[in-house]
């Protein structure tokens, strides 16, 4: 090995403890100039015990924090990463990265964390089950419901993640992982390792995470995929050769070990009809073009690696495309001038070409010659360099490699369509993409595109004049939305807000009376027991209100004065208000009727407590249902009941109440739950 001071060994963790390569180790290179600068790998880990360490240290110590106490964490994690990114930035120029290349790598997996965070704490229960949809009625009477909830699973996620992002990669699957409450093993690309082990290093060292909730394989996983079983997830990003090959094990399948996989991709970008040269998505397009052939050197799961434009403005396009990427500056990612770096490897950079004589074959290359173009500061015959290759397939109906092979590199084909409808027929010829996109300005496009072509793809970017400003790009996932996509692209999921959280942990239906339900959900359902010989609840903080805390109030007889006096102070004179006759006529009403939001201003009169105290706001209702019809001199009484508390912050949380309205006959004429913000 080189005793170079810039050599590392980069270390795996396991079972707690940091462990030197070995034997099996391999060396890792430069991408600017092949100098080896690391190894990484030893294949005596003892995978057993990682797994051991895993389901026995860290999922318990995770599985007892709450979602909200797991969403903090995330944050504080995310927080101190924002810290120390300088020292990633620093590493991640050897993988050929330049500074722009960086900042979705490191940057967008810290943002990408930080969202996870945030939707923790506002979408999931400040408790230790995750409530799937609503109760369900099982029985006539109610005293045998139903509802889905979600736990986390009780082994361990294992993550093996591709080159190309070593920090977002690994934080994207991280995040939502540990707000499930499972603890992960992360295994990087090898040639990548060496940023992604300083992440997890500082990561370790805040002293955030708990015991055994994150470790770490820098080099083979040996036979870990063996010892994985029903309550363990396998999260692979890679090519499709070898997702088939980890997918295909049969203990895994035996065992039914939960496998998601996002591979291989041929992304796509539609010109759509109405975009003709001269308006601003022609010049869109291009643009986007430009971008995903270029950032990262192309290497991008999400990079359009098909461009489909009207027939007629192929020429144009193929010139715009061209006269961009001749301005673009090759070279030693380190100089602020560089606007495009090196591929990951001279391995990548032999797989890059072999694919692109492939396309070759089916289309002519119009730009970007790999034998001859200039690099600045740096050789191009020790570096992973290659310039923008863009091609031109005039038959696309006939080929088959510029549909089915991937060059995951700074490649992408031009094809011209005669029609929308061939246009989508090109387009889902892809057989399955991360992301397509379509830029244009027609509605009727977008719809006939996305009702034709959405089962295809994971994620369809639509662009135009009107979000160009806002629109995050083609090739941006966002954690808010899917990431992942069917048939080639491996029919994985991830991100999507609290969806890619589900995806490690169990979803179970659960049946019993209301009492029951009401204990393990910790909502409290309609039925279950009620507990109303406390003060009245508004009168106390947040930390003193229990669910199931409940006040009557009432009764409060509904005069025609009171139904008159609502509609012309309000200005609401619905026939169905005012007029007896009218109203009669109508299918719904027995003749005039009181109007429903004045039913739920006397409900609030019935139940609020008007003194100063923790109550600092109403921030609204949800389900609202008006049941049955309310008529001068019925007598109206409410039922409020503590359904579930969430805490925001230290100083004060949200109380989710039960309200129901009934009638002098004891009938539910409304129904809907009540929002308010209480000091703790």
């Amino acid at each position: 090995m080189p005793k170079d001071a810039a050599f590392r060994d980069i270390h795996s963790f396991a079972a707690g403890q940091w462990v030197a390569p070995a034997a099996g180790a391999r060396r890792i290179a430069s991408a600017i100039d092949g100098e080896v600068i690391a190894c990484a790998g030893n294949d005596a880990l003892d995978v057993q015990s990682m797994l051991a360490y895993a389901r026995e240290r860290g999922g318990p110590a995770l599985r007892k924090l709450t979602f909200h106490d797991r969403a903090r964490m995330l944050k504080a994690l995310a927080l101190h990463l924002k810290e120390h990114r300088q020292a990633l930035y620093d590493l991640s120029f050897d993988t050929g990265a330049i500074q722009s290349d960086h900042l979705i790598d490191v940057d967008g997996g810290i943002g990408t964390m930080l969202v996870i965070a945030s939707k923790g704490r506002r979408e999931m229960p400040d408790g230790h089950a995750y409530l799937d949809g609503p109760v369900e009625q099982l029985g006539r009477h109610g005293h045998f419901m139903g509802r889905h909830i979600a736990t986390p699973l009780q082994g361990a996620a294992v993550h093996i993640n591709a080159f190309n992002f070593p920090v977002w990669g690994m934080l994207e699957k991280l995040a939502p992982t540990l707000l499930a409450g499972v603890p992960a093993i992360v295994k990087p690309a090898t040639a990548t390792c060496y940023v992604t082990e300083a992440c997890v290093r500082i990561m370790l060292d805040s002293g955030l995470l708990p015991e055994g909730a994150l470790q770490l394989v820098t080099g083979g996983l040996g036979d870990m995929l063996d010892h994985l079983d029903c309550q363990d997830v396998v999260s692979f990003t890679g090519s499709a050769e070898t997702a088939l090959k980890l997918r295909a094990n049969p203990l895994l399948l035996e065992r039914s070990t939960r496998f998601m996989a996002e591979q291989d991709s041929l992304n796509a970008s539609v010109l759509g009809p109405d975009a003709t040269p001269g308006t601003p998505e022609f010049d869109l397009f291009v643009k986007e073009v430009h971008r995903e052939m270029t950032a990262k050197a192309g290497q991008k799961c999400t990079a359009i690696r098909r461009i489909m434009v009207p027939q007629a403005s192929v020429d144009a396009v193929i010139a715009a495309v061209k006269e961009r990427l001749s301005k673009i500056q090759i070279g030693d990612p380190r100089r602020e001038t560089t606007q495009m770096g090196a591929l990951v490897s001279i391995g990548q950079k032999r797989d890059v070409l072999k694919k692109a004589a492939l396309i070759e074959t089916e289309a002519e290359r119009v730009f970007g010659d790999p034998d001859a173009f200039a690099v600045d500061g740096a050789d191009t015959t020790k570096g992973a360099f290659l310039p923008p290759m863009l091609f031109h397939c005039p038959e696309p109906d006939t080929a088959l490699r510029v549909h089915d092979t991937e060059a995951f590199g700074p490649v992408a084909t031009v094809m011209g369509y005669r029609d929308l409808d061939h246009a989508i027929a090109l387009l889902n010829r892809g057989q399955g993409s991360l992301v397509a996109s379509i830029i244009t300005n027609s509605g009727d496009v977008a719809r006939e595109v996305a009702m034709s072509s959405a089962a295809f793809h994971g994620r369809l970017y639509f662009n135009n004049r009107t979000s160009m400003k806002e629109a995050t790009g083609h090739g941006a996932p966002l954690p808010h939305m899917v990431h992942g996509g069917p048939g080639r692209a491996g029919g994985g999921e991830e991100l999507g807000g609290v969806r890619g959280v589900l995806h490690y942990m169990q979803r179970t239906a659960i049946q019993g009376s209301p009492d029951i339900l009401t204990a393990i959900s910790n909502h409290w359902v309609p039925g279950a027991q009620e507990k109303s010989d406390k003060p009245h609840p508004f009168a106390r903080s947040f930390a003193k209100i229990d669910i199931g805390d409940t006040l009557h109030a009432g009764p409060r007889t509904i005069t025609l004065e009171d139904i008159e006096t609502f509609a012309h102070f309000t200005g609401d004179t619905f026939y169905a208000h005012m007029d007896d006759k009218a109203a009669a006529a109508n299918p719904f009403f027995p003749g005039r009727v009181a109007h429903g939001y004045l039913l739920l201003s006397f409900a609030a009169g019935l139940f609020v407590q008007p003194d100063p105290g923790p109550v600092l706001a109403n921030t609204g209702l949800d389900n609202l249902r008006f049941m049955a019809p309310v008529q001068p001199g019925d007598a109206i009484s409410v039922r409020l009941t503590v359904k579930a508390k969430t805490p925001r912050n230290e100083e004060y949380g949200e109380v989710r109440w039960h309200v129901t309205l009934t009638n002098q006959e004891g009938a539910a004429v409304a129904e809907y739950e009540l929002l308010t913000m209480n000091a703790f």
